[in-house]
């Protein structure tokens, strides 16, 4: 059993809009392997998907129900998994446009449940395990969000500084946007995964290396969206930004103070921010579905350089739940800074989370029947994304999908996710009613 932790009560979860979220793609263990490039027409789709959220008709493949036996490459010992929660992930799978396969993974005072279902690559019945690389989508602002918190500590940023004292080159009507903006998306920028020229450049080139410095000057000339501080919208751009405040104060590159702010402390040996369009082995093939046609895999369709620090990171479930449990538990982060990332605003992940969604800096609340975990969700053609954990950092959860599940692609299976997710939060703080049911 994982046992207790405080609850909260939820209310209606709140309506959302579909976002571009994240790329990752590092080097495999034989990089210049040629890869087969995608047909035009999956190309067109799958680029549509990131910049307009018009990715449609996923469709799952064959499954296999899995529980927490067999060998996870390292994964832990396992505690007896839930049969009803087995099922249910199985079932998700099975259903149309359901995933080919996903994995779900609970972790508590050292022991995990492992939960699988359908296959980490069509045609190998390879079930999924928790060293398997995959697109974390944009839980990866989770980790920018990490990097600017843990600077914060050390004097080297403030909450309250603005674009303009760190980042004067960008246009003087963003300079009045603070780091806490851009980390709880109230600041307004503009999302640049959103811009038309920004768009037709990765439609003709879905594995177009972009310099991911430059991604805002592609809404350079954008208006903001809304006085700085006065709403709520998700932007891609705003994580761009705090990546490239952080190397501002530093003078180092963002994937050195990955590594040393948030790598190494963690123990995370599987995680990396790369810029190809490359994953290496072994990895979830993620896949995308027009109905009633096969699923095609897109794993390796689209370059992480145009996504960066807003979503481009790829790392394992072992690994996403190491980090999730230490942010979401604050660790490294003293009391102030501690009281601000837990400061939190009207406002849903995307796609929407479990239960009630509020938005704190790099952080979201899911307030559920069961109570309250702190984490962040992200997709990508591709993958789907949830991580969570308790605020004690006890307790972790991520349920990791092969397909893109959105409000956009197909609002029904999030509907059902989502249920599955609260489920599974309701197992991780150990939350049954009379008669064991969540």
């Amino acid at each position: 059993m994982l046992g207790l932790a405080g609850a909260d009560q939820p209310s209606p979860p709140r309506p959302f809009a579909h976002r571009l979220q994240e790329a990752p793609v590092p080097a495999r263990s034989h990089p210049d392997a040629p890869l087969p490039r995608p047909r035009p027409r999956r190309r067109s789709a799958v680029v549509a998907a990131l910049a307009a959220a018009s990715l449609a008709g996923l469709m799952s493949g064959p499954a296999h129900a899995g529980g927490d036996s067999g060998p996870d490459g390292g994964g832990g010992p396992h505690g007896p998994a839930d049969p009803a929660l087995r099922r249910g992930l199985q079932a998700l799978v099975d259903t149309p446009g359901g995933p080919p396969g996903a994995i779900a993974v609970l972790t508590a005072d050292g022991r995990s449940e492992v939960y699988r279902a359908g296959t980490s690559q069509l045609g190998t019945g390879r079930q999924p395990r928790t060293t398997d690389h995959m697109r974390i989508a944009s839980t990866a602002k989770a980790f920018s969000g990490s990097v600017a918190l843990q600077l914060t500590q050390r004097g080297a940023l403030g909450l309250d500084d603005t674009i303009g004292r760190r980042l004067p080159r960008l246009p003087a009507a963003w300079h009045r946007v603070t780091l806490r903006q851009l980390l709880n998306h109230t600041s307004g920028l503009p999302d640049y995964t959103e811009d038309p020229t920004f768009i037709a450049e990765l439609t003709a080139d879905p594995r177009r290396h972009f310099d991911s410095r430059r991604l805002l000057d592609y809404v350079a000339g954008d208006r903001l969206r809304f006085r700085p501080g006065s709403a709520y919208r998700y932007s891609n751009s705003d994580n761009i930004a705090v990546a490239l405040m952080a190397e501002a104060v530093t003078g180092q590159r963002y994937e050195k103070l990955l590594t040393d702010l948030v790598y190494r402390p963690l123990g995370l040996r599987d995680t990396s921010l790369p810029q190809g369009y490359r994953l290496p082995t072994p990895y979830l093939h993620g896949y995308a579905v027009d109905e009633p046609g096969a699923p095609e895999d897109v794993s390796t369709v689209l370059s992480a350089s145009g996504v960066w620090a807003s979503g481009g990171i790829v790392s394992t479930p072992r690994d996403l739940g190491a980090f999730i449990r230490g942010y979401a538990g604050g660790l490294g982060l003293g009391p102030a800074v501690r009281t601000q990332q837990l400061s939190f605003v009207t406002g849903s992940s995307e796609p929407a989370g479990p239960g009630r969604n509020k938005a704190g800096l790099a952080v979201f609340s899911y307030t559920t029947r069961c109570g309250t975990v702190y984490g962040h969700t992200g997709n990508f053609p591709g993958y789907t994304q949830l991580a969570a954990a308790t605020k004690d950092g006890k307790r972790s959860l991520t349920v990791s999908l092969t397909s893109q599940v959105n409000s956009a692609t197909n609002p029904r299976l999030l509907a059902t996710l989502r249920k599955l997710q609260e489920d599974f939060v309701c197992r991780l703080l150990d939350r049954r009613k009379p008669g064991g049911a969540y």
